[in-house]
């Protein structure tokens, strides 16, 4: 995870603090605030795959969430804004951009895998396996003890018509291929050890139960469905955000 702040600036150590937690997908864009949990589940700024995405648009956008969001001008804020854990360094940098138009923020940036895991994992503690269905992506991330050990991503997602087979075979596919390749790569059993705990899964096609009843017999394990998937990233990140704000002096650690 890392922390900077947007364009420079810094938080007014007189001012109260606010803080938002962010998710900016493809297809949705989920905001919470401590207090008000979820308060915004709204269609993203549109962007056509192989597009540089719309800055002015996505700036917009966010500007009406955090008018919203409780506390308002008169605090300064702390964003926690959560990513795909192999988003490419070019969109990483757009959200940047578009997160230092709302002022005076400071961002901690956290990878959704690790926001969904610590949302919604199992009690008990182990490795966790967590698939993101997302519109247009698809990733499957291995979790060992809070941290991102390895992980695997498609530019596939439950919106997108795959030429040959219906969805559900396509995209429960691709995730048990990416974890067949994890298990490959992996040296530790830890792969193994979370295909025992069940598979977590997140993100808005986790609704879709012709999926995940397909990617749990391709895979051949237990799947198991994150509780109010659509929002497991945003809530894990209000999770981490309200910790950062409890213990300021570790925002930069997170």
């Amino acid at each position: 995870m890392g922390s900077y702040g947007a364009g420079g600036t810094h938080l007014d150590a007189q001012r109260p603090v606010r803080g938002i937690a962010l998710d900016i997908g493809s297809s949705r864009t989920r905001a919470w605030a401590p207090g008000a949990g979820v308060f915004a589940d709204v269609p993203s700024a549109p962007v056509q795959r192989g597009q540089a995405p719309d800055d002015s648009s996505r700036l917009l956008l966010l500007k009406r969430l955090a008018a919203s969001a409780p506390g308002g001008e008169s605090h300064d804020t702390v964003v926690m804004l959560a990513h795909p854990v192999l988003a490419a360094p070019a969109e990483r940098e757009a959200v940047r951009r578009v997160v230092a138009g709302l002022g005076p923020v400071r961002v901690i940036a956290v990878d959704s895998a690790r926001a969904a895991a610590a949302y919604a994992a199992p009690p008990g503690g182990g490795p966790l396996l967590v698939v993101d269905l997302g519109a247009r992506l698809t990733e499957v991330t291995l979790v060992v003890d809070g941290q991102v050990q390895d992980a695997r991503l498609a530019e596939l997602g439950v919106d997108d018509l795959p030429a040959h087979g219906d969805v559900p075979d396509a995209v429960a596919g691709t995730a048990a291929d990416m974890v067949s390749d994890l298990w490959r790569e992996d040296r530790t059993g830890a792969v193994r050890g979370a295909l025992r705990r069940g598979v977590l899964v997140t993100g808005g096609g986790a609704l879709r139960l012709d999926v995940t009843a397909r990617l749990a017999h391709v895979l051949r394990g237990r799947v198991r469905l994150a509780n109010d998937p659509a929002t497991s990233v945003v809530r894990g990140a209000g999770l981490m955000l309200a910790s950062a704000l409890r213990h300021p002096g570790t925002r930069h650690t997170l």
